[in-house]
C-alpha cells in the first residue's frame, strides 16, 4: 500500500471528519463548521497539487455518507501460462480486467461483468487470490487520482471464451507471459500483484493474501 505524505494524510483526515460530521450531524451550526473543515481540506489538496479547486473538489470531497474505502475487482485469467490483460483507454497502459464495484452487484458478479465489458470474454470465478489495499494521491496535471483507500479484490478466473471488441474503456486484449509483460496501469494493478497471480495459478493450495 503506497504511503501518503504527511500533508496529504492531514487533508484526508480532515475530509473524513467533515464528511462523517455532515452525515451524522443535526445541528445546523455544526454542519456549517463541517462544511468549513471540508473546504479547508479541499484547499490544502488544491494548493499541494496546483489543480483548480473545482477539479479537486470533484475528485476528493464531493461524496456523502460515512467515509469508507472504495471496492474494486480484478480478474486473473490464464491461458497456456499467460495472463489476460487489457489496454486501458485512459492511459494506454495494461491491466487485468476489472473496475469499481457496482452498488447492486456482489464482488463476484462485478468481476464477471467487468471482464465481459472490457475483454469481451465470459468467465467463471474460482477463488480469491488476494484482497489488497491501494492508496492513491491526487497528482499534478498528467495524472489525477482520488486520495482514498481502495479495497482491490483479485480473483482467479477460468476463461469460457469470447471475442474482444474495442470499447470506451479498453483498446486491446492480449495474453502475456510473465517474462513479457507490458507497461502496467498503476494503481489498477502492480507488478507484484501480477506476479502473485501467476504464483496462485500454479499453486492449487494457494491461500488468499490480505492486508
Amino acid at each position: 500500500m503506497k504511503k501518503l505524505d504527511q500533508l496529504t494524510k492531514w487533508a484526508v483526515e480532515l475530509q473524513s471528519i467533515a464528511q462523517n460530521g455532515l452525515e451524522y450531524g443535526h445541528d445546523r451550526f455544526d454542519r456549517e463548521r463541517y462544511e468549513q473543515i471540508r473546504e479547508i481540506a479541499t484547499k490544502i489538496m488544491a494548493a499541494k497539487t496546483d489543480l483548480p479547486l473545482k477539479v479537486v473538489k470533484g475528485l476528493f470531497s464531493s461524496e456523502d455518507g460515512y467515509q469508507t474505502p472504495k471496492v474494486s475487482t480484478r480478474a486473473a485469467i490464464f491461458q497456456d501460462q499467460k495472463i489476460m490483460l487489457v489496454k486501458e483507454s485512459t492511459d494506454n497502459l495494461w491491466s487485468m480486467p476489472g473496475g469499481w464495484c457496482e452498488p447492486n452487484l456482489t464482488v463476484k458478479e462485478n468481476c464477471i461483468k467487468e471482464t465481459k465489458e472490457e475483454a469481451g470474454h465470459q468467465i467463471t470465478v474460482e477463488r480469491i487470490i488476494a484482497v489488497n489495499n491501494h492508496s492513491t494521491n491526487i497528482h499534478h496535471k498528467e495524472q489525477v487520482e482520488r486520495v482514498i483507500n481502495v479495497c482491490n479484490v483479485i480473483f482467479l478466473c477460468r476463461d469460457l471464451g469470447g471475442k474482444f471488441a474495442q470499447n470506451t474503456e479498453t483498446k486491446e486484449c492480449k495474453f502475456f507471459s510473465l517474462r513479457n509483460l507490458p507497461a502496467l496501469s498503476l494503481p489498477r494493478n502492480t507488478l507484484e500483484e501480477v506476479k502473485m497471480c501467476f504464483a496462485a495459478n500454479n499453486d492449487p493450495q494457494w491461500q488468499t493474501k490480505f492486508e
